[in-house]
């Protein structure tokens, strides 16, 4: 088969959708199929060189809703040489284009990757109410009008039911994930300390994901300020884009609190030094107020990592009845919560988490099963058009 994936962007600096796209694609070819990709990106951007998939970049564009007059055209002009299409993220002009050129004409699913969660209805009340407006003209219909709408847990799936009203779509859970790595874990740790030497041979915990409010970065840090007496070695990492300008605030909540030298900023860190964080650390930690999944948890188990969660990532209950994790509720007082479980923890205890956590991905969230996956969800939407 060959599928069609249709993305605002595949700039690793937007997050976990970019990223996923990018993992499933480049699986494609093992399932002895193909995967390919148009994206509304600069056809020049240097991330989209070298990629191991055909993309079609038919960008710029300059809004957020990323209308565009050249992506309709394309799809139709194209669409007899796919045998179905997957659509990533919801409130842009992508999902509205592969409904009026695929609707009755290809079939296609939509992987909404958390932008159903309630959270947003109440973090960004004025955004929701845009939003109505669009879910009533287009966005439901969108949904409705999609073969499948694809979730990564039963958790998101219950949960987006409870944004909007009118809810009726074809809904279906998939495995998610992401891909392991392949090489040395003692070079890859190199890579990273050559990155980031003020955390050479400390032990330290990592936070990598988008430095944003929504991951509650600041309640990490309010939390480790409470603990740092109690394991004055430990150190706290922080990978990742800081897009809205964040780091300077939590640098000063961080110096009001004495614990500066000890937080360390890592900013956007891919390939070997992204491998060498996780390797490098005692645990992997992310105190979200919202997570559909959370790419970063899937890599952290994929080296054999421990994961301290906020109850608001979807898959904390599971990867916690794996014995991989430790979770507590996305406020302050379960953030500390979280790190005083692990300071608690003993060497066997960390030691069982660890072989837990490699086995636990194995299991459900290696990326090869969720192309797997998709290509079998197309063998039955074929099988039940031809009935």
């Amino acid at each position: 088969m060959r599928i069609l994936h249709i993305i605002d962007t595949l700039d690793p600096k937007a997050g976990g959708p970019a990223e996923s796209v990018r993992r499933i694609v480049a699986s494609f070819p093992a399932t002895g199929n193909t995967g390919e990709v148009i994206t509304m990106d600069d056809p020049s951007a240097p991330f989209l060189q070298n990629l191991p998939f055909p993309v079609y970049a038919v960008g710029p564009v300059h809004t957020i809703y990323g209308a565009n007059r050249r992506l309709i055209p394309w799809l139709k002009k194209n669409r007899s040489r796919y045998d179905g299409a997957v659509s990533h993220g919801l409130w842009t002009f992508n999902g509205f284009a592969v409904w009026r050129a695929f609707a009755g004409k290809l079939p296609y699913v939509v992987f909404p990757h958390g932008m159903l969660d309630p959270y947003f209805k109440y973090a960004y009340p004025l955004k929701h109410v845009k939003k109505w407006l669009y879910w009533v003209m287009a966005q439901y219909w969108i949904l409705r009008g999609a073969d499948r709408v694809l979730f990564t847990s039963k958790a998101e799936a219950r949960e987006s039911r409870k944004s909007f009203w009118m809810h009726r779509w074809n809904a279906q859970v998939v495995p998610y994930g992401a891909s392991g790595p392949t090489g040395d874990p003692t070079e890859y740790r190199r890579a990273f300390f050559s990155h980031c030497p003020s955390v050479a041979d400390k032990p330290y915990l990592l936070f990598l994901g988008r430095i944003h409010p929504k991951k509650g970065c600041d309640l990490l840090i309010e939390a480790f300020a409470r603990i740092a007496h109690i394991a004055p070695e430990l150190q706290l990492v922080f990978a990742g884009p800081d897009q809205t300008g964040w780091r300077t605030k939590l640098e000063a909540t961080a110096a009001a609190a004495g614990i500066a030298g000890r937080i360390h900023w890592a900013g956007m860190i891919e390939d070997d030094v992204k491998w060498g964080a996780f390797y490098g650390c005692e645990a992997f930690i992310l105190p979200s107020h919202q997570e559909n999944f959370g790419i970063a948890v899937a890599e952290a188990l994929a080296c054999a990592k421990p994961v301290l969660l906020a109850d608001k990532v979807n898959i904390a209950g599971d990867v916690e009845a794996d014995g991989a994790a430790i979770v507590q509720k996305d406020t302050f007082e379960g953030t500390l919560r979280l790190l005083e479980d692990w300071l608690r923890t003993t060497p066997e205890e960390r030691e069982k988490m660890s072989v837990n956590a490699l086995s636990c991905f194995r299991m459900h969230y290696d990326m090869g099963e969720n192309a797997k996956a998709l290509i079998q969800i197309f063998v039955e939407v074929a099988r039940e058009k031809a009935n």
